[in-house]
C-alpha cells in the first residue's frame, strides 16, 4: 500500500506531544518521592532542567540534519551506521512498551480518588487499565492526525489545574517549610545525586517531537521549536510545582502523601480542588499513553523501512498507520500489565524495576545522539554550514553527562538488565542481515 500522505503535525501539536509525554504520570508522585531531600530537591530540578534542556537542544539540532521518521534511531543510524541504529531502535522500542503499563496503572490509581469503590478492587482496576491501553491503541489506528488532535486537546485541558497549583500555589507557600535546606544526613552533593533518578525519569520524552518527523509539517523548523518549548514548559512546571506542593504541605506531610498535587490543592482551595487535580492526573496519564503509543509505532516503522527490523512493522493500514506494529507492541504491554495485576508486593517490586529498566533503555539512544553531530561534523565537514564544534561540544557534553548519570542513578541491576536486553536483540539483527544477503544474491 502506498505510503504517500500529507504531513499532519504542526508546531502546537508537536509541542503538546513533548509536554504530554514528558509531563506524564511519573511526575505526580515526584514531590512526595523527593520530599526526603528537602530544598535540595528544588536545586536538583534546576540543575537537571539544564541537562534536559541541553538534551532538547541536541535533538533540535539533529532534527535539522536528519528530519526523518524515527528520531533517535534515525540520528544514530546517520552517524554510526546500521548496527548502532538497530540497537537504538530495539532498546527505545522496548523501553516504550515496557513503560505503558506503569502509565495505565497510574491512571487507575487516580481514578480511585474520584471513584472510591475502585479501592481494593484489583480486577476492576485491571479492566480499566487494559481498556485505557487498548482504547488509546485503537485511536492511533485511526491515523496520526486524529491521535495528534486528541493529544493537543487533552494536554491543553490537563495543564490548566497543574499550572494553577504550580504558579498560583506560590501564594499559599509557607517559606519556613524549606528549612533546613538539606534535612538528610548526607552531604549536599550526595543528596543532590540522590534526587537525580527521580528527576531524570520525569524528563524522559524530550525527543518525542523528533520521532514522527515524516508526519511533521516543515520538520526542520517545527521540531526544533516544539522540542525546546516543550522542555522549557516541563522544566517550569516541575520546578514550581514541587516548590508549591512542598511549601504548602511541608516536608513531613509530603513524604506520607499518595497524591501530593491533589492533597496540596485540597489544602489551598478545598476538597473540590483535589478532585479536579485527580481528574487532571487521569487525563495526563491518558495523554501520556496516547503520545507514547504514537511514538512507539514510529520507531520500528523507520527501522523496518531500512531493513533493520521485520517488515511487519512497516506495513501500513488504509489510514497510513503501522497497525501491525501497534498491535504487537500493545500486546506486549498488555502481557506485562496482566502479569503485574495481582497487587502483591513481589509484583509491585517488578513494576518498579520495569520503570527503572525502561529509563536505562531510554538513555541508550540519548548517549548515542550526544555524539552524532560530532560524527557528522567529521564526515561532512563544511558541507553543512551550521555545524560548529564551539556550539556543539558544550551542549553535547552536558547532555552526555546527564544521560550517563541517569543510567548510574537507575542502579546497577537495571543497568545490567538493560545491557542484556540490548544483547538479546543481536540474533534478530543477524537473522535479518542473513535474509537480506540471501535476497540480494
Amino acid at each position: 500500500m502506498s505510503t504517500e500522505k500529507t504531513a499532519s503535525l504542526g508546531v502546537w501539536t508537536c509541542t503538546a506531544l513533548v509536554v504530554g509525554n514528558v509531563v506524564g504520570s511519573g511526575f505526580f508522585l515526584a514531590p512526595a518521592a523527593l520530599a526526603v531531600f528537602g530544598s535540595v530537591a528544588l536545586i536538583g530540578w534546576v540543575v537537571m532542567s539544564i541537562g534536559a534542556l541541553c538534551l532538547g537542544l541536541v535533538f533540535a539540532r539533529l532534527s535539522r540534519i536528519v528530519p526523518e521518521t524515527g528520531g533517535p534511531y534515525a540520528f544514530a543510524r546517520k552517524g554510526f551506521g546500521d548496527f548502532a541504529g538497530f540497537l537504538v531502535a530495539w532498546g527505545y522500542w522496548i523501553s516504550i512498551w515496557a513503560s505503558l503499563p506503569a502509565i495505565a496503572i497510574a491512571a487507575t490509581d487516580y481514578l480511585q480518588v474520584l471513584i472510591p469503590a475502585l479501592s481494593g478492587a484489583p480486577i476492576s482496576n485491571l479492566a480499566i487499565a487494559l481498556a485505557l491501553m487498548i482504547g488509546v491503541a485503537l485511536l492511533n489506528l485511526m491515523g496520526t492526525k486524529e491521535a495528534g488532535k486528541f493529544q493537543l486537546i487533552v494536554v491543553s485541558i490537563k495543564m490548566i489545574p497543574f499550572l494553577a497549583v504550580s504558579f498560583l500555589g506560590l501564594f499559599w507557600v509557607e517559606w519556613g517549610h524549606f528549612t533546613p535546606i538539606n534535612p538528610t544526613k548526607m552531604s549536599f552533593f550526595l543528596a543532590l545525586a540522590g534526587t537525580a533518578p527521580f528527576i531524570m525519569f520525569a524528563f524522559s520524552g524530550v525527543e518525542s517531537a523528533t520521532v514522527p518527523a515524516g508526519e511533521v509539517k516543515n520538520p526542520k523548523r517545527t521540531i526544533a521549536i516544539a522540542t525546546i518549548a516543550g522542555t522549557l514548559i516541563a522544566a517550569a512546571i516541575y520546578t514550581f510545582g514541587t516548590m508549591s506542593v512542598m511549601g504548602v504541605m511541608g516536608r513531613v506531610a509530603l513524604e506520607q502523601s499518595g497524591a501530593p498535587f491533589a492533597d496540596a490543592a485540597s489544602l489551598m482551595w478545598g476538597g473540590w480542588a483535589g478532585y479536579v487535580i485527580a481528574a487532571a492526573a487521569v487525563l495526563s496519564s491518558i495523554a501520556a499513553l496516547n503520545g507514547w503509543t504514537l511514538v512507539m509505532a514510529q520507531i520500528p516503522l523507520a527501522a523496518a523501512r531500512h531493513g533493520l527490523l521485520p517488515q511487519i512493522f512497516a506495513d501500513l493500514n488504509r489510514n497510513g498507520v503501522p497497525a501491525k506494529g501497534i498491535v504487537i507492541s500493545v500486546s506486549l504491554s498488555v502481557a506485562i500489565l496482566v502479569m503485574q495485576a495481582s497487587g502483591s508486593k513481589a509484583l509491585i517490586s517488578v513494576y518498579d524495576f520495569v520503570v527503572r529498566l525502561s529509563t536505562v533503555a531510554d538513555m541508550v539512544p540519548y548517549v548515542f545522539c550526544c555524539f552524532v553531530e560530532g560524527i557528522i561534523l567529521i564526515t561532512l565537514g563544511k558541507r553543512i554550514g551550521y555545524l560548529n564544534p564551539l556550539t556543539y561540544l558544550p551542549i553535547a557534553t552536558i547532555a552526555f553527562v546527564f544521560s550517563m548519570f541517569t543510567i548510574y542513578g537507575a542502579g546497577a541491576e537495571a543497568a545490567m538488565w538493560g545491557f542484556l536486553l540490548l544483547l538479546a536483540g543481536l540474533p534478530i539483527y543477524v537473522l535479518i542481515q542473513v535474509r537480506r544477503e540471501q535476497q540480494e544474491k
